[in-house]
């Protein structure tokens, strides 16, 4: 831990003590405080500030969910909805955290790792969330790549190429205003979710089966591919780079800096980000339902790739099941880019105060993940873009700690968040959180390892 600096007597404190520098710039600043919250009544402060939860939220459902979710629901039954049901709860915390310290401080969480740790350190966490990021960049790529093979016949190299133009997309959009972009998330979101709703309506799952999901089991831990899985699930729903932009995106609200502003901010964030992550919950257990109902029950205990699963929806399900599979998942993978492409341009601003232009660091963000996707497409074909998919999440949920450890950490310091600091209950519920999630990653790496040895 880094010692704040010691001041001459002449010298005024920053506004904030608890952090090096009183100013930051802030990353995106091409949308910082550019949209105006309505003094007038309570609900249309609410619409004022609805938007970012759902730029989150996507993450919670993007192709890397679906590879987790259809191999836990056709290898377990309704088994991992517990897992799905504990990573969201663990979202709603974190990423009520990550918005109240982009609110209260006025810094995201890659700009607060700068500000607080040495540079090396600083240094070595972007490393980890580049890391990260690219990791969930490459499930997006390869999952909308298999959407577009699934819709239009499109090869998943081609496809994969295609998704590179997605930057412009995002660019295009940004400059007509960040509430466009927010709009389009939003549309995307729930055109994921009818399709799921008509996909469960087919599937007509057992109630109390999936009631009996819900219900976390000792077998998670003793299986060791359960818990592979499992571990995957949680890699997917709760994703690093998601705390970063969270923390970033909120700022692009204009409210008052004043005491009561950031109050009234900070609870509206909170509303906003539960919502949102609600639908995702929805969706993400959808997914598992769906496999569990239509494959598992089947016999089809093995389908972990989303072309199979494609394949068995319609002579299983009937109706235009696989079609209504398909575009969910090009619904999903185009909103995932969106976000993944500001979190890159979020922690490379914040991490290390460099500021490129926003078409060229996207552009890098998405060749990251273009490169090996491709290679794995043209070699591998479609079983090596199932396997390189569940391998990604299991990566981003490896670097988790690493976002989790100094968000928590941040936000329960008085110094740096004064009265907004983490209350007693909450700071324990948050160390506990983090502990859980630092111990399942190790017990993951405990399980590979003898799995490499045997």
């Amino acid at each position: 831990m880094s010692a704040v600096p010691v001041r001459k007597s002449d010298t005024p404190p920053p506004p904030d003590p608890g952090w090096r520098r009183a100013r930051v710039t802030p990353s995106l600043t091409e949308v910082y405080r550019t949209i105006p919250v309505s003094k007038r009544t309570w609900f249309r402060k609410l619409l004022a500030f609805a938007g970012p939860g759902y730029l989150v939220a996507v993450g919670y459902m993007d192709p890397g969910n679906w590879a987790t979710d259809l191999a836990g629901g056709s290898a377990f039954g309704y088994s991992l909805l517990s897992v799905i049901l504990i990573s969201n709860l663990m979202a709603v915390l974190l990423q009520g955290l990550a918005s109240k310290l982009g609110i209260v401080t006025g810094r995201d969480l890659a700009q607060a790792c700068r500000d607080h740790y040495s540079k090396p350190v600083a240094f070595g966490l972007w490393v980890l969330c580049e890391l990260a990021i690219a990791a969930c960049d490459l499930a997006e790529v390869i999952g909308t790549a298999i959407a577009l093979n699934l819709l239009f016949g499109i090869p998943l190299p081609w496809g994969v190429a295609i998704t590179a133009l997605d930057v412009l997309i995002v660019l295009y959009l940004q400059n007509k205003g960040f509430r466009l972009l927010e709009a389009l998330v939003i549309t995307l979101v729930l055109t994921t979710g009818v399709c799921f709703l008509y996909l469960i309506m087919l599937a007509k799952p057992d109630a109390a089966g999936v009631a009996a999901g819900f219900v976390p089991s000792t077998e998670i831990i003793s299986n060791p591919m359960m818990l592979y899985i499992a571990m995957g699930i949680l890699g997917a729903t709760v994703m690093p780079h998601n705390l970063y932009l969270h923390s970033s995106i909120v700022q692009t609200r204009k409210y008052s800096e004043d005491r009561e502003g950031k109050r009234e901010a900070v609870k509206f964030a909170f509303i906003d980000s539960t919502v949102a992550l609600s639908i995702a919950l929805f969706i993400n257990a959808a997914i598992l339902i769906v496999a569990a109902a239509a494959f598992h029950t089947t016999g089809n205990t093995e389908v972990a790739e989303i072309q199979d699963a494609y394949k068995l929806l319609t002579p299983l399900l009937g109706g235009a099941a696989g079609t209504f599979f398909a575009l969910a998942l090009l619904a999903s993978g185009q909103n995932s880019t969106i976000t993944g492409t500001l979190a890159g341009q979020i922690v490379m601003e914040g991490f290390l105060n460099i500021r490129l232009r926003p078409w060229l660091r996207r552009l890098i963000t998405r060749m990251i993940a273009i490169v090996p996707a491709a290679i794995v497409a043209i070699l591998y074909g479609a079983s090596g873009t199932a396997k390189l998919l569940i391998l990604s999440q299991v990566i981003l949920s490896l670097q988790l700690s690493f976002a989790v450890v100094p968000l928590v950490r941040f936000t329960s310091d008085r110094t740096k968040m004064g009265e907004f600091a983490n209350g007693l209950w909450l700071k324990i519920l948050a160390y506990a959180v983090a502990t859980v999630i630092a111990s399942l990653n190790i017990w993951l790496l405990v399980q590979t390892f003898k799995g490499w040895m045997t």
